[in-house]
């Protein structure tokens, strides 16, 4: 069962956070006010589908290298398990308090100083976390042969 749901649950994952900081981008550079104020006040909801999607794919992808022992594909998974941390931790720490109080403020109407910073972190933190688990990802890709090793 984990090595069906962890592809769907990491696919998910990073479509989720894509979306969300696609979204948050379009709206703020082409769209009047209201639409970021729709934008930053629906994306809480999608935690909903985000933290589970990352629960399962982090259980399931430490499941399932437990019984991994092939020599050839060890390198991928310690990267992506030393990987997790810091993709759980940006979550945790930053995305989700910032997409909050980013809601809050887009609700109240609040477009200030306070809004734009914890805007402007939440895109960078929210571009790492889509770099870390693309990287993720690829590795999974290529350690199931879907996706060829890089050639030298």
């Amino acid at each position: 069962m984990p090595k069906a749901l962890h592809p769907i649950a990491g696919a998910l994952a990073l479509l989720t956070i894509l979306t969300f900081w696609t979204a948050t981008v379009l709206s703020e550079l082409l769209g009047p006010a209201t639409a970021v104020v729709t934008v930053k006040t629906l994306i809480p909801w999608g935690l909903i589908l985000l933290i589970p999607a990352l629960m399962v794919a982090g259980g399931s992808g430490f499941a399932l290298s437990k019984g991994e022992s092939a020599q050839s594909i060890q390198g991928a998974v310690d990267a992506k398990r030393k990987r997790m941390p810091f993709i759980a931790a940006i979550g945790l720490l930053v995305l989700v308090p910032a997409c909050l109080v980013l809601a809050v403020k887009a609700r109240a109407g609040a477009f200030d100083v306070t809004f734009y910073a914890v805007q402007a972190i939440e895109l960078v933190a929210g571009a790492v976390n889509i770099a870390l688990l693309g990287l993720n990802m690829r590795d999974g890709l290529r350690m199931t042969g879907r996706l060829r090793p890089r050639s030298a």
